[in-house]
């Protein structure tokens, strides 16, 4: 059997991929909460936990055998804590204040945390890309504003978001340092597994899990698990291997975009000039960051 290389243009189409199917999660997830009525956390919950099993069958079926050695486990519990951190704190960011803010601060903080912890790695490219995806950030997403409610709410909003952020970029910055003998599929899997149980008795005890089962509320319910959970934080996890991670998280920039252009398609939102104007600016970051990467890998090839 052949061997197939991954070379880092590959990786940078994985990040990509990762971005744009990331951006379905927020549609289905809508879709999913309205037929079923559910609140945000329990379907944070449902996607972690769904997305993991239907992975860990998968691998099962295969014949996959469990991962083994002391590191391996390691792994899949800090994505686990980590996965559930980041979600369960987005969700209730977004219910104390607005999905604007809570995308607003924990999506455009995570590339910023990334160069905090890597300063001397930064070049200007990647910080240009940064500033810019900022920008077009804070157009496309809104005004924070928008957030209803006293500034006791918003401030316990955005401490949840930037805890968001922090959980993604942790998680980011592990991925990126592989474990020997360790898949990313098992990484997914196992972990996000771990992360859906984490998060089950707290949506429990707070909102409820419960609903009624139909066509179309299942459908929806493995889609979410299937398209923006499973296959998309599998392509991130390999492709950070071989990208860095600070174009890991401009790429899930990619996640409101597309999230914005579904949006204008499918559901009649407009975006407006403002709207247009965030969507090119984040358009060009994400642009900036991959030539950027490119010629990086290239000049040390």
């Amino acid at each position: 059997m052949p061997v197939v290389r991954t070379t880092p243009v590959s990786g940078v189409s994985l990040l990509v991929v990762a971005g744009v199917l990331w951006g379905t999660g927020g549609l289905l997830g809508r879709m999913l909460a309205d037929a079923t009525g559910l609140s945000s956390l329990a379907v944070a919950a449902y996607r972690l936990a769904v997305g993991g099993l239907l992975i860990v069958g998968y691998l099962r079926v295969s014949g996959r055998r469990l991962p083994r050695g002391s590191a391996s486990w390691r792994r899949i519990a800090a994505v686990g804590v980590l996965a559930a951190l980041f979600q369960g704190c987005y969700f209730t960011a977004v219910s104390l204040t607005s999905v604007s803010l809570a995308t607003l601060v924990a999506i455009g903080s995570s590339p910023v945390l990334v160069l905090l912890a890597r300063p001397r790695a930064a070049g200007r490219r990647q910080v240009g890309a940064v500033v810019l995806a900022l920008l077009g950030l804070g157009l496309l997403v809104g005004s924070p504003a928008e957030a209803p409610g006293l500034a006791g709410p918003v401030l316990a909003g955005t401490v949840f978001a930037l805890l968001s952020a922090a959980g993604f970029t942790a998680m980011t910055l592990l991925a990126a340092r592989p474990v020997p003998g360790l898949d990313d599929a098992t990484t997914t899997g196992a972990g996000f597994t771990l992360g859906g149980a984490l998060l089950v008795p707290v949506a429990a005890a707070t909102s409820g899990l419960g609903f009624t089962p139909g066509a179309g509320s299942v459908g929806l319910l493995v889609a979410l698990g299937v398209v923006p959970t499973a296959v998309a934080y599998t392509c991130y996890f390999r492709g950070l291997r071989t990208s860095p991670a600070a174009l890991g998280v401009l790429m899930a920039l990619l996640e409101p975009l597309t999230a914005a252009v579904l949006a204008a398609l499918l559901l009649g939102d407009r975006l407006g000039a403002v709207g247009v104007t965030g969507a090119v600016l984040l358009g060009g970051a994400v642009v900036l960051a991959g030539r950027g990467s490119g010629r990086q890998h290239h000049g040390c090839s």
